[in-house]
Formats: structure tokens, C-alpha cells, sequence
């Protein structure tokens, strides 16, 4: 990790381990009776059931940026304040495995940071630099937007609240990769398979 993105106020405080080693190794006996088996358990589930995960995974992996599980999705204990993160500079996703206890948490937590992966994927986001790219990749909600700004990035509310009206209306407007907004897993589900046959619809006009 670079040590002046995790001292230049980039929200790395939040996730501890990462001033650690890149990748965390454990005993076996470690594995099985920690939260971290848990989380992993978890993981693995809403990767495999949650339409929403499955639909980022496969938007991601059309777009030419795989989400490999071991190197791209790490379980760790983090700050009290937050489920989960995406680090732009390994490109890499913490689940924080001392705050997610529930599956319908660990669902909605990948649904999000893999928003972030899918984004940094697709439009080249400057995470560091733009607060109107970090903004806009937030999901389309003003108020969430709005903390999740003031909780990475050392600047006054004036200026972040600032930053997410100038990019609200364009990005409430980007639906990708669901075509729509997903209410319910059935919504999900159905946005799911029309991304699956989106080659097979265009074939055929």
C-alpha cells in the first residue's frame, strides 16, 4: 500500500490491516474459528445466490476485469464505523468481517463495493483526486453520497455537499450495468438475465 495514500486522509484509517501485508495468512485452526471463516462463508454464498453479485460479476468479467475471489475480495477486521471498502490502489475489496454478521448485510455490502469495482472498471475513476468521481459512484443516493465522502476524504460538508448536487442528476441517471433501478431481488434478477442476453437481442436485430 502506498504510505502516502494511507496518510493523506483517503479513509485508510478505517481498514487497519491494510497498512498490513497486501495479502493475510493464518493457520488453519485460525481459518475455522474466527470471523474470518465466517465471512468468507458468506461471501462465497452472495457471490453464488445474490442476483445483484452475480450481475456486477458478470459485467465485470464482460468488460475485461474478472473478479478473481482470492485476490480480489479480502475479509478483515476494521474500523467500528464501516462494513466494507473498495481500495482503488490494489483494486480490491474488504468486507470487514467483525462488522458483517448477517447474510442479508454481507449481500448488500459486495452489491455496493462491487458498484465501486464495476465503476472503477469501466470509467477509469480517479478515486484520489475527483470527489465528483468518488460522488458519483456512491448508489444514487444524495445522503449516503454525502457520508461517504465526509468519511474518506478530509473536507468540510459544505464542499462535499457541494460536489454531490453538481453530480447527482447525471449519475441517480446511470444504471450500469442493471439497465434500471433493481427495488427487489426479482427486479435484480431480471436485469440479470437480460444482461446475460444482451448479445443474443442484439444478434437478431
Amino acid at each position: 500500500m502506498d504510505q502516502t495514500k494511507q496518510e493523506g486522509g483517503y479513509g485508510y484509517d478505517l481498514f487497519p490491516e491494510r497498512s498490513k501485508r497486501k495479502y493475510k495468512e493464518g493457520s488453519i485452526a485460525e481459518r475455522l474459528f474466527t470471523f474470518n471463516n465466517k465471512c468468507q462463508v458468506m461471501l462465497q454464498f452472495a457471490m453464488e445466490t445474490s442476483p445483484y453479485a452475480k450481475l456486477l460479476l458478470s459485467a465485470m468479467k464482460s468488460s475485461g476485469c474478472k473478479i478473481l475471489k482470492d485476490r480480489h475480495l479480502s475479509c478483515e477486521d476494521c474500523d467500528g464505523t464501516v462494513s466494507g471498502g473498495f481500495d482503488a490502489a490494489s483494486s480490491q475489496i474488504v468486507l470487514c468481517q467483525n462488522n458483517i454478521h448477517q447474510q442479508s448485510h454481507m449481500n448488500r455490502v459486495v452489491t455496493h463495493e462491487l458498484i465501486h469495482a464495476f465503476d472503477h472498471c469501466r470509467a477509469h475513476v480517479d478515486w484520489f483526486n475527483n470527489f465528483r468521481h468518488l460522488a458519483c459512484s456512491e448508489e444514487c443516493v444524495r445522503s449516503r453520497a454525502l457520508r461517504s465522502i465526509l468519511a474518506v476524504r478530509k473536507i468540510s460538508r459544505e464542499e462535499a455537499e457541494k460536489i454531490v448536487d453538481e453530480v447527482f442528476d447525471t449519475c441517480f441517471n446511470d444504471y450500469a450495468p442493471f439497465g434500471r433501478i433493481p427495488h427487489s431481488n426479482r427486479d435484480a434478477k431480471f436485469a440479470n438475465r437480460d444482461y446475460e442476453n444482451r448479445d443474443r437481442y442484439y444478434a437478431n436485430l
